[in-house]
Parts: structure tokens; sequence; C-alpha cells
């Protein structure tokens, strides 16, 4: 069910080793010898030339093994859905540390309650520019959105952005290429890939969104209320997140979505798992934690 793009990084052989001996445990890791589109060529190395009158050595030319996490992830994820029913899940990782990152489907998801990080996201562009601070009143709706994930905040902060448009030209800036607003914001279209874009400008530091702005976000989603503290925080400590959840009318079946931060042996991931099509809210939550912690054990396993 799965189109990836490869986005592997490339391991030095020892480390593919110990990858390829956890991945036959586990009964998924895959290696590639393919070079990713991120790392650099693998150099090849020829000896001098040789004086006259002694021996020439062959040239050689040394390859380090790269690591497909695209395939690894869909191995460790595929198993996962067995027994879900006609539900689907796409997922994107991140290790902050390495660079190395994993996606896992590239279909468009309805967005539910996780828009509310990119609306917030939009707000804070707008004040940047105009060289201003939150309002009292912006305050307010921003902490409801995020920490308590009000609906009626989150249609207050729409419209002070410009509504779809002023959110689609926020994207834009923010380099979120597969979603488009709907006036509906939970009816927002996207891709796990363009959630850990946006977990990018967040958590990162090459970001439209100032230190400031980034570092306000951040507090809010690790604030969330207690009952919404599931989905990806279950892959790690330290979480910063914010979940979706929503019943479409048309089938009675949930959409159900978690992006932010975690933290795993000591090393920091961006993860969003995206799903539609769940039977119950319960049942979407088990699958997108599964997911999210067989998305950070895949990076975690190379190091």
């Amino acid at each position: 069910m799965s189109r990836n793009r490869f986005r592997g990084s490339t391991l030095s052989a020892s480390v593919t080793a110990v990858l390829l001996l956890a991945g036959s445990a586990a009964g998924g890791i895959c290696l590639a010898g393919r070079s990713s589109d991120h790392a650099p060529r693998a150099s090849a190395s020829v000896s001098s030339v040789p004086a006259a009158g002694s021996t020439a050595v062959p040239a050689t030319t040394t390859e380090e093994p790269t690591v497909d996490f695209d395939a690894a992830l869909a191995a460790a994820v595929e198993p996962l859905l067995t027994d879900v029913g006609d539900a689907e899940v796409s997922v994107a990782v991140l290790d902050t540390g390495s660079g190395a990152r994993a996606v896992y489907g590239d279909g468009a998801y309805d967005t539910a309650s996780i828009v509310k990080v990119d609306i917030l996201a939009a707000l804070l562009l707008r004040t940047q520019d105009e060289k201003r601070a939150l309002t009292a009143g912006e305050r307010g709706y921003a902490t409801a959105v995020i920490e308590w994930s009000d609906n009626a905040s989150a249609t207050a902060l729409l419209r002070a952005i410009g509504g779809m448009e002023g959110l689609d030209a926020a994207n834009e800036r923010l380099g979120l290429t597969g979603t488009t607003a709907a006036h509906a914001w939970g009816l927002t279209q996207t891709t796990a890939a363009d959630q850990l874009t946006l977990l990018e400008a967040v958590f990162g530091t090459d970001s439209e969104l100032s230190e400031g702005s980034r570092t306000y976000l951040q507090g809010l989603m690790g604030q969330v209320a207690a009952d919404q503290q599931w989905g990806v925080s279950a892959a790690g400590s330290s979480w910063a997140l914010k979940n979706g959840w929503m019943p479409r009318t048309t089938t009675g079946l949930w959409d159900i979505n978690s992006i932010g931060r975690v933290k795993a042996d000591g090393r920091t991931y961006l993860v969003a798992v995206l799903s539609g099509g769940q039977r119950t809210k319960e049942t979407g939550i088990a699958l997108v934690e599964s997911v999210a912690k067989a998305a950070v054990s895949v990076l975690d396993a190379a190091r």
C-alpha cells in the first residue's frame, strides 16, 4: 500500500552489520546497495602512478553499503496492518541527530486536529512579519487550541490568519508541498512527509519561524491535556505533541493522527503518523502508537 521515496543514510559497514543482525531478529530490516539521495557518493580510492621499474598496484574501489530506511520502515509497519480492516496508515520519522529519515506511504489524509499546529504556526509567522507579539486574546486562543484542542479557538485563529488562503500561503513558506487547506479545517488534506516538514519547522533551527516562535509552540505542545497524551508519546519520553481524532459522518470510521517530538535512548526523533478508516478511536490510537514505536525503532537500530 506504500509508494515510498528512498531517503537512506550511509552507514559504516560495522553499523550495517549490526542493523542486519537486528533486522534478522525482528524479521524486517532490509539493506540496499544503492546510494542515498542525501548522502555523498561513495568515494573511489585509486593508487598513485608507480615509479618506473616498480610493480604496479591495482586500482581499488571501496564502496560503503547503505541502508534503505524506507524499505526497513515498510517491513516494520506492514505486519502491524494485518488485522485493521480497511484502515490505512502513513508515517514519517526523522533522527534529528544523524539526519536519517524514513517515510512509509505517500497518500493524503484528513488532518483532523493536528492542523491546529499548522494554524498557530501561520499566526506566528504573521506576527513576525508585523513585528509584534501575540495579543492577550491570541495567546488565549493559542493555549486552548494546542493544550485543549479547542475547536472554536481553531476557527478563530484560522480567521485571524486569513482563512484557507492564509494557511496555504504560510504552508508555502514552511515548505509543505502536499497540504491543502479546507474551510472546515479538520478536512485539510496533508501527508506524513509534509507533517514531518512542519515538525522540522517547529523543532529545528533552519526555519521560517523565529526562535521565540518555535520555543512558544514547543512549550504548548509539551503541555497537552492529560487525556490527550497518547500517540507518538508511546515511542519515547520527553514528548511534545499534538493529536487529531475525528469520526467521519458518512462512514462512522475514524481519522486518528499524531505528530510530535520524542526522545528514545538518548536520541531525539520527530514522528508523524496519519491514519484513516479506523473502526474505533481506541483501535486507531493503538495502531498509531504501535506504528510510531516501529518507526523510531527502525532508526534507533541503525546506531
